[in-house]
């Protein structure tokens, strides 16, 4: 702490990713988040915080708040989104200059999940499963009592179960799939490509009305095949490189230095069995020139 008792810029940056990390895993907007991250240093800049023992708790507990706060007043605009809702991906990896805390909770199916859940299931169950919050300083923050925000934990516990005991393919697989699948792509070959997905996969396309994509999630494999040669005769993008997004490799692909396209994948048995497609330039412009 610094003698006004304000945190210092050191205290802040060991705990800068905690803050980023709480808010992103409640409202799974980078841009939201790092709007809630810059309202908590303000916030921690004007106060005395010299009777703080927890600094990192206090500055999680304010950027929850805050982000419970945005998450409730965004609620109509997120529910009249246009098609499917993909979170906004969050670059990470090794070359990344901003550490985000990483765990499963920051995957792309976990953020799909927790977007099904109300604005105060999401804080309870970031704050006790993520940072291991009690559920009277919960209780605070959601202005309820420890018993209610127990519930809305285990209420959004068995919500998000299904993602969290789904076997995860090691990276290596994840990235020759993807590659493989865009090799496919690229040659017209309609049987690989339906050799790599599932027969029961399913495609979903966000393009949040900015851009051209499938409205609803499609299933089968041959459909999504089909669909993909399709895409590609009618735009053949210039290149594409494998960046890790969310804490899994992704299919970045480009038109000249303009990113266009996101591709995440889940696999079992080395087969596709969710492809998503990320085509919302609002949302892909975060991820800026890699």
């Amino acid at each position: 702490m610094e003698a006004s008792g304000a945190p210092a810029e050191a205290d802040w940056r060991a705990h800068r990713s905690a803050v980023f990390g709480a808010a992103y895993r409640i409202l799974g907007s980078v841009a939201e988040a790092e709007d809630v991250t810059q309202e908590v240093w303000l916030r921690a800049a004007g106060a005395d915080l010299s009777e703080v023992r927890d600094l990192r708790a206090w500055l999680v507990t304010v950027a929850a708040r805050t982000a419970y706060s945005v998450l409730r007043s965004a609620r109509v605009r997120r529910e009249a989104y246009v098609g499917p809702w993909l979170p906004e991906p969050l670059l990470t990896g090794p070359d990344v200059a901003a550490r985000v805390l990483m765990d499963e909770s920051v995957s792309t199916a976990m953020l799909i999940v927790m977007e099904t859940l109300t604005p105060a299931e999401r804080v309870a169950l970031v704050l006790h499963d993520v940072f291991g919050f009690p559920f009277d300083r919960i209780a605070e923050v959601l202005g309820s009592t420890p018993a209610a925000g127990r519930k809305l934990a285990s209420r959004a516990r068995a919500r998000v179960a299904a993602v969290q005991e789904r076997p995860r393919a090691s990276r290596a697989e994840t990235e020759r799939v993807l590659r493989a699948f865009r090799a496919a792509a690229d040659a017209g070959d309609l049987a690989a490509l339906v050799e790599l997905l599932h027969p029961e996969a399913v495609y979903v396309a966000d393009g949040g009305g900015r851009a051209t994509a499938a409205r609803r999630p499609l299933q089968g494999a041959q459909l999504i095949a089909r669909l993909t040669l399709r895409q590609a005769e009618l735009r053949r993008p210039a290149s594409y490189r494998i960046i890790e997004v969310n804490g899994q490799p992704a299919l970045a692909t480009y038109d000249g230095d303009r990113l266009v396209w996101l591709d995440t994948v889940e696999i079992a048995g080395g087969r596709i069995t969710t492809f998503r497609r990320l085509v919302n330039p609002d949302k892909l412009a975060l991820l800026g020139h890699i």
